[in-house]
């Protein structure tokens, strides 16, 4: 069985929204690095048409982009990307996977089946298998910035204290830090 891990950029201030932080070669290699350890990503909705407005376009080379942005958008452009929605049933863009039923069995169903493991990179989304005791690991990036300002990390709460085991840290010259934990026993 393969872990559920929940990666996502934050700021200092625990702010989640994607146009904060530093977005540059050596985040974008992090989660090329990421990606390429995992079998999966799990997004929701809002997170999949975010990233589908752009990195296709990328990836075919339509839009100019530095070397590092390009591997990404092309190891994002094979790997599955599985997406709950309610509201949207048709999910184009390479090797994407609709998502509908239970959202517990739906997520144990992939995490039994891809050993490698799955990323979720959406915050609500994240929140919610977090309240369904699924994720089993969080690599967070943290970025020195202080945004004042949301979206934040488990905006919507969760029901108890989540008990942590560090696992690693890894700072980048850009004056982000990698962090690395898993649920504690």
């Amino acid at each position: 069985m393969g872990l559920l891990t929940f990666s996502i950029n934050v700021t200092l201030d625990g702010c989640v929204d994607h146009r904060e932080g530093i977005a540059d070669d050596e985040t974008h290699a992090y989660y090329t690095r990421l990606l390429e350890e995992n079998g999966a990503m799990l997004w929701g909705r809002t997170t999949y048409e975010m990233m589908e407005a752009y990195w296709p376009a990328v990836a075919r080379g339509e839009v100019e982009a530095p070397p590092a942005l390009r591997e990404w958008a092309l190891t994002l452009e094979e790997m599955p990307k599985y997406v709950f929605s309610s509201t949207r049933t048709n999910f184009p863009w390479t090797n994407s996977h609709h998502l509908t039923g239970e959202v517990r069995a739906a997520v144990q169903e992939i995490k039994d089946r891809i050993p490698e493991g799955v990323l979720v990179g959406s915050g609500k989304l994240a929140t919610e298998l977090d309240r369904l005791d699924l994720i089993d690991e969080y690599k967070f990036l943290v970025h020195p910035v202080i945004t004042g300002h949301g979206p934040t990390l488990f905006q919507g709460g969760l029901p108890s204290t989540r008990r942590l085991e560090l696992i690693s840290t890894s700072p980048l010259s850009n004056g982000v830090v990698s962090v690395h934990y898993r649920r504690a026993a």
